[in-house]
């Protein structure tokens, strides 16, 4: 019998993290890591949710703690996907996935109506699958478009 493969689903917390939960059902078919920045939510995940620090523009050095983070965990867990929708947490997760192996998804957030996020935009290159969840914004860059998550 095949082994699961191995997901490492990526979201900041709030509505990114909704958003992912909204897979769940479908994330669950796999052996799948939950990774977020709150602390309160891992009581449902059974040991498989993982507390990365929260980052943003206004805050560089916090992305170097996030890169150990991330690499510990991805060298630790050996996914064979991750899947993110987004923002910066979910950012650092594909760039340094792709680099140790890892198949990359991207969704980005149904907040981004009009345009791709900025780290949705970043994402990109190293994303095997870069999607957004508005039709306009896929023919506006290329994205793939398959519905909306909410």
């Amino acid at each position: 019998m095949e082994a699961k493969r191995r997901v490492l689903a990526v979201a900041s917390f709030g509505g990114h993290w909704t958003q992912l939960l909204r897979l769940r059902s479908m994330l669950d078919r796999f052996d799948t890591t939950y990774v977020s920045t709150d602390k309160d939510v891992r009581k449902g995940f059974a040991g498989n949710y993982f507390r990365v620090v929260d980052c943003a523009r206004d805050k560089p050095w916090r992305f170097v703690l996030l890169g150990a983070q991330c690499v510990a965990l991805l060298l630790w867990k050996r996914p064979h996907v991750v899947l993110t929708t987004g923002a910066a947490p979910g950012l650092a997760f594909v760039i340094l996935g792709k680099i140790l192996g890892a198949r990359t998804v991207w969704i980005d957030s149904i907040a981004n109506a009009e345009v791709m996020s900025l780290s949705g935009k970043l994402a990109k290159r190293w994303c095997d699958l870069w999607m957004t969840q508005w039709e306009d914004v896929a023919q506006d860059t290329g994205a793939k478009f398959e519905g909306q998550v909410l």
